[in-house]
């Protein structure tokens, strides 16, 4: 397709691995087509993205940029100075790399990078992971050439005529969980004839799961049972501190589990948030799991999340509300229940849609060859 110079792409999105790894699965996927490609990432100061994307051989740079608080803050007197300098900047990032396209998978940083990009006139692809739009995608629906999205009904978000429904772009590792298990059991050295349950409550944890599962950990070790928990940063050296008393042998306790795809394949069953890109991780990786949503998310969008595998009969469901007295006991009863699990598992499957990231750089390329 490039019979010229190198092309140039900036990817925008953070804050959560939710914004992160999607971004990356495009960034790679492009990249293995086009090898010679220049890749530039914008994300915001002092979030978790300044980590990942350069951990995933990306080079990013990062824009001042935050979140309104709740409350009155220092922070929320400065946020009409950061969305100023933020979109100066941004404009001034834009015009330096002269890129092809522009792709937002949303974050703070996102709005005012595609903002930038669609007043110079260059093409954008905006990548909706949600059921529920986010406010810096919705910001520029209007403008950006292409939307690409996990969910059917988006349409009451975005101009019917851009969307394309592609599904989430996951790590391309996650593609190949069922080939690694004999690895992933050596990785975390555990035993094959022992039931593994995964815990994951988002890249940043989620306090409700976690606490749920350390009031439960004595049902935990009686079970005799093989654990990965991924507690969050924010959480992981009080609960650390905590399971002194515990024999830990069979436990893996972690901030962040960087080898997700070794997570997968090492599980049995898995505890999750659900997440947009947890529930796509989730049925490409053909896990039985049980889905705790989120409760402090806008529209309640995990509990639709959630609801679409329920229904389905690819996932159980617990509320934030129940998960303390529920979620262990649960977990344990399906990790022990191989036909019910072997159900889920099935059904999940069938959920799953592995190219995404595919179809994502089919955009893409059909942008840059017009633009040509």
């Amino acid at each position: 397709m490039n019979t010229g110079e190198p092309y140039r792409l900036i990817i925008s999105g953070g804050g959560t691995g939710g914004h992160i790894f999607p971004a990356v699965a495009i960034a790679n996927t492009f990249r293995e087509r086009h090898p010679d490609a220049q890749i530039l990432f914008v994300g915001a100061k002092g979030k978790m993205e300044m980590t990942r994307v350069p951990e995933a051989g990306y080079k990013i740079v990062g824009l001042w940029i935050s979140g309104l608080q709740r409350k009155l803050t220092l922070s929320n007197l400065m946020f009409p100075v950061k969305v100023i300098t933020s979109l100066v900047r941004a404009r001034s990032i834009v015009k330096q790399f002269k890129p092809h396209v522009v792709i937002g998978t949303g974050g703070y940083a996102s709005s005012p990078v595609m903002m930038a990009a669609t007043r110079l006139g260059i093409p954008a692809v905006i990548q909706e992971q949600n059921s529920f739009a986010g406010l810096a995608n919705k910001q520029v629906a209007g403008k950006v050439s292409k939307v690409c999205v996990a969910y059917e009904g988006m349409e009451k978000y975005f101009p019917k005529e851009k969307i394309v429904f592609t599904g989430n772009p996951v790590r391309k590792d996650i593609l190949t969980t069922e080939l690694k298990r004999e690895k992933a059991l050596g990785h975390f050295g555990f035993d094959g004839n022992t039931k593994t349950l995964l815990i994951i409550g988002g890249s940043l944890g989620a306090r409700t799961i976690n606490e749920s599962i350390l009031a439960g950990m004595d049902k935990i070790v009686d079970a005799n049972i093989q654990m990965i928990w991924q507690t969050g940063k924010g959480y992981f050296e009080v609960y650390k501190s905590q399971l002194g008393k515990y024999d830990l042998r069979k436990i893996r306790v972690q901030d962040f589990v960087k080898e997700m795809d070794l997570a997968y394949a090492a599980a049995d069953v898995v505890i999750s948030r659900s997440g947009a890109l947890a529930v796509s991780e989730l049925c490409i990786a053909k896990k039985a799991c049980i889905l705790v949503p989120s409760p402090n998310v806008a529209e309640d969008h995990q509990t639709k999340n959630a609801m679409a595998l329920v229904e389905k009969d690819a996932a159980l469901m617990i509320t934030d509300k129940e998960a303390g007295a529920k979620l262990v006991g649960e977990a344990l009863k399906l990790l022990f229940d191989e036909g019910r699990a072997a159900r889920l598992r099935t059904n999940i499957a069938q959920l799953a849609k592995p190219n995404a990231a595919d179809d994502i750089v089919n955009e893409i390329e059909k942008l840059i060859a017009v633009r040509k």
